[in-house]
């Protein structure tokens, strides 16, 4: 069974840095788009990064470029989300998203980012 497990969230100052882990499962990674949303307390969830399976295609939200950056590594079936210059919005519970073209996407629990002005 197919499944991603994000960590590396916490408790930050404003400007301060994270970096954020997505874990997945089966040898069939490499071949996923992998994706962060986050969802802020009491708004919908928003996209905030994408990568191809390549690496070689990235996205990001409006609002976060320049501060943050995806990246994946497939020998670790893991893809990353740096956040730096955090600020007081970007607070959220972040997901990580695997995506394919041949079933359903998958969702992780989700990490908590709290910015603390």
């Amino acid at each position: 069974q197919r499944q991603v497990v994000e960590s590396g969230g916490g408790l930050v100052q404003a400007g301060g840095s994270l970096r954020l882990s997505c874990a997945a499962s089966g040898r069939t990674f490499s071949s996923y788009d992998m994706g962060w949303y986050r969802q802020a307390p009491g708004k919908e969830r928003e996209f905030v990064a994408r990568i191809n399976w390549s690496g070689g295609s990235i996205y990001y939200a409006d609002s976060v470029k320049g501060r943050f950056t995806i990246s994946r590594d497939n020998a670790k079936y893991t893809a990353y989300l740096q956040l730096n210059n955090l600020k007081s919005e970007d607070t959220a519970i972040y997901y990580c998203v695997a995506v394919s073209g041949s079933g359903p996407p998958v969702w992780g629990q989700g990490t908590q980012v709290t910015v603390s002005s």
